[in-house]
């Protein structure tokens, strides 16, 4: 699925209402933490679009389940007009911009870009678990923790988490270096 955007800064919000919209209807929970960081990818990447390249642009969104593809990854994509290459930049403190492609590369599993015709395509990926299987039954009484064991010690339940590598959340990636940025690492946001 795919909008056009013109070169406007209006456009933005309109991207971010609609790839709301298709979130919705893809299985993702709206209030779950890829749809969040998924609105927030679009909004930095049609923004780049809007102020950098004053062209229009298409976005594209692949969501779990859509037309057969890999039902783990959500991919974005902003194809654009202009030859111009993403440059990410060290923003100062005082800095109002310049922390886009930072938060790009902290917040997607994979992110990249390529020429394309007359312009480039942008994209980003995340990577989306499977649900956790539904825990056995747990004592009704289990909060925060189980119930006392034999010997009386209390012990924090046991809720299924995802711990493969390509599902951590932006909050546990590793902070982020490279000579795109400088030498200065860039804690996970």
């Amino acid at each position: 699925m795919q909008l056009e955007i013109r070169p406007d800064p209006a456009e933005v919000g309109r991207a971010r209402r609609w790839a709301r919209s298709r979130i919705a209807g893809s299985g993702i929970a709206s209030d779950e933490p890829l749809a969040e960081t998924l609105v927030l990818l679009v909004s930095e990447l049609v923004t780049n679009a809007v102020l950098h390249t004053g062209s229009p642009a298409v976005l594209r969104l692949s969501l779990p389940g859509a037309t057969g593809e890999d039902a783990a990854t959500v991919r974005l994509e902003v194809a654009d007009a202009s030859t111009r290459a993403p440059v990410p930049r060290c923003a100062g403190d005082d800095a109002t911009n310049g922390r886009g492609l930072a938060l790009v590369d902290g917040l997607a599993d994979r992110w990249g870009w390529s020429a394309e015709g007359a312009g480039k395509r942008i994209w980003c990926e995340l990577d989306r678990c499977a649900p956790p299987p539904a825990p056995a039954a747990t004592p009704a009484t289990c909060g925060t923790r189980t119930p006392a064991t034999a010997a009386g010690a209390a012990t924090p339940c046991a809720a299924p988490v995802c711990t493969a590598p390509a599902c951590a959340t932006a909050y546990e990636q590793p902070a982020r270096t490279g000579p795109a940025f400088d030498g200065l690492a860039y804690e996970a946001v």
